[in-house]
């Protein structure tokens, strides 16, 4: 592992003991696990690696032929054994946290590989309802407390106390290098495929009270444009259902700009037939979109439908999603190329008439959307060609609004 000439030596901040500050250091490089760490330190004793981990792998000197491998396993497993310790049960909120913060096996309810910096997964955390409450706190502060706590008055003084027996008895050592091969294991499954969740709603939140009865695996539309109007849109959506008895899906077409609510009956190209559904003067033109059959809890659905609008004389300034149901799944493409899950917004402006700048946005008001980023603002999109795209990589919430909003040229 190549590391920075005095990238981390510098920037180990001291807040406690010896043994706390390894522990802190382990836990918040963002390019290495620990386990990395550790081999490191102990084959280069000259790295700054080593002197900030020095109180763990010092011991560890005593392990009968210990080689630099079974070294960095051996402290490792004592790590993962003593925060198994921490918690009287699977639920305790200091030992799920010291579980993030090493990156250990996700529960099930984690969907998500762990993120990079300490704080996000933290926020991750937020999807263990049994933990953390529910609904989930506003904030990461419950997290950050389980972790200090835990941290400070459980696995450092655990540590402590087993790292000066086992400097005695090397072969107590052997014990935690079994430990930590069959962590590696399933860490190494952990991070090959996401966690399947029974819930795939954890983590979101509440929906209304009358919000459609389904959670989107996969939502994707795609737009074409003629002058600076909207003229068609086709949608593709894989549902889950979230309650029993669900033979539908109400959708419509909302066409035109800000202040203008004209609506076009939607009609089904896959999976499902279209009927019109009769609204009151003023209100959004819906259409029921029927499957083939009921779906009970739990069962999936995937279907297709296209609304076409040929007024095209009302300008569009961007275009939005609002979540009417329980949720749309985290964006992810196969090979960097293809949506196969979450939202994910495509875009197909007439050759003529092309913005000056597109950005998305996601749970912003209608003047919020309106602002262009400044240059820079990782929000900003490239037009290519005449087409531009995003797919939303976090959780679409119920409740809320996601689009792309599009500059036009003054005329």
């Amino acid at each position: 592992m190549a590391e920075k000439s005095g990238s981390n030596r510098g920037s180990a901040k001291r807040t406690g003991s010896p043994i706390e500050d390894a522990l802190r250091w382990l836990a918040t490089n963002k390019q290495f696990r620990p386990l990395d760490l550790l081999r490191h330190a102990i084959k280069d004793a000259g790295s700054d690696a080593s002197t900030v981990l020095e109180p763990l792998i010092t011991p560890t000197s005593s392990l009968p032929q210990g080689d630099p491998e079974s070294r960095a396993l051996a402290a490792w497993g004592l790590i993962v054994d003593e925060i198994d310790e921490v918690g009287p049960s699977n639920n305790s909120r200091r030992r799920n946290a010291l579980m993030a913060a090493f990156r250990l096996p996700r529960r099930p309810e984690i969907v998500e590989p762990w993120k990079a910096t300490l704080g996000d997964r933290f926020g991750q955390l937020l999807t263990l309802r049994e933990v953390f409450g529910n609904p989930p706190p506003g904030t990461t502060t419950p997290m950050h407390k389980a972790w200090r706590f835990g941290l400070t008055d459980k696995l450092v003084p655990a540590l402590r106390t087993r790292l000066v027996a086992l400097a005695a008895n090397g072969t107590d050592w052997l014990r935690y290098v079994e430990v930590a091969s069959k962590t590696e294991v399933a860490i190494a499954r952990d991070q090959a495929s996401p966690v399947e969740s029974p819930d795939p709603t954890a983590g979101y939140r509440p929906p209304s009270r009358g919000a459609q009865p389904v959670f989107l695996d996969l939502f994707r539309t795609t737009v074409f444009m003629k002058r600076r109007a909207v003229y068609r849109r086709i949608i593709e959506r894989l549902i889950t259902a979230q309650e029993d008895h669900v033979d539908s899906y109400m959708a419509r077409a909302l066409l035109g700009s800000t202040n203008d609510s004209t609506n076009t009956p939607v009609r089904g190209l896959w999976g499902c037939s279209a009927t019109v559904v009769t609204s009151p003067p003023g209100e959004p033109v819906l259409t029921r979109l029927r499957f083939p059959r009921s779906l009970s809890r739990g069962d999936k659905h995937y279907f297709c439908s296209e609304a076409t609008d040929e007024n095209i004389t009302t300008e569009r300034l961007w275009v939005n999603i609002e979540v009417d149901h329980h949720g749309i799944a985290p964006g992810r493409r196969m090979y960097d190329l293809v949506p196969i899950s979450g939202l994910t917004i495509r875009i197909v402006f007439d050759d003529d008439y092309l913005p000056d700048a597109c950005w998305w946005y996601a749970e912003q008001t209608e003047r919020e959307r309106r602002q262009r980023p400044a240059d820079g603002d990782p929000r900003l999109l490239t037009v290519v060609g005449n087409t531009v795209e995003h797919t939303f990589p976090e959780k679409c919430h119920p409740r809320e609004n996601y689009g792309i909003s599009f500059l036009w040229p003054m005329l």
